[in-house]
């Protein structure tokens, strides 16, 4: 279980690209959704 110890920088690695990814995907969203608000 002594293990774990040695992945942590790899977890922290993984949780900024997740996060990064998120980011990019909610940005998509929102630009795709003002475009719709404005074509109204």
């Amino acid at each position: 279980m002594k293990k774990d110890h040695s992945s942590e920088p790899s977890l922290k690695g993984t949780l900024i690209s997740v996060f990064a990814v998120g980011i990019v995907i909610i940005l998509m969203w929102v630009s795709i959704f003002y475009l719709y608000i404005d074509r109204m």
